[in-house]
């Protein structure tokens, strides 16, 4: 089984997935294109992307955010790093830093939406039910990654929806 993580950079909203299976000892993208990275002294790699070579600094990491502050030529960029755990806590609406909550709640799995429990200007509390989602014929309640309230209603009972699909917006409560 192959592993993942998923890499924004600059908050990018589309990661770009790396894959690496239980042999291979390097991470590579999920739509193939080679990757050449090598380590070198602490903090600077060299990567060989496309037939282009870049080297790359470390100039500050946070590994309880996972992000990471790299400099490439003159340039600064921000990377954020999820493992697979982190990145299903995101797309659940729960933001893995302590407090926050994320604006958006979208599907963790495609499915039926069976009711929805909130309206737009409801405030919620942190594990109240929002909605109830049916999937692999198992119902699913959906409850609020925290204080929130709820600002736009995306999701329709009796409507199908897609993986990663938006069912709910919040701001802070």
């Amino acid at each position: 089984m192959a592993h993942k993580l998923y890499v924004r950079i600059n908050h990018a909203e589309k990661p770009l997935v790396l894959v690496r299976d239980r042999e291979a000892r390097t991470w590579q993208p999920e739509d193939g294109r080679p990757v050449d990275l090598n380590a070198g002294d602490k903090g600077v790699f060299s990567v060989l992307l496309d037939g282009r070579s870049v080297r790359a600094f470390v100039v500050k990491e946070d590994r309880e955010l996972g992000v990471v502050k790299v400099r490439i030529g003159g340039k600064m960029y921000t990377v954020s790093i999820e493992d697979e755990r982190a990145h299903l806590m995101r797309t659940l609406g729960l933001d893995k830093r302590a407090g926050i909550v994320s604006p958006e709640l979208k599907a963790p799995m495609p499915g039926l939406v069976l009711n929805v429990l909130v309206k737009a200007g409801d405030a919620v509390k942190k594990n109240d039910p929002v909605l109830v989602l049916e999937a692999m014929k198992m119902e699913n309640v959906i409850k609020a990654p925290g204080d929130a309230v709820v600002t736009q209603v995306h999701a329709v009972q009796g409507k199908a929806v897609e993986k990663g699909q938006l069912l709910l917006v919040f701001a802070k409560g």
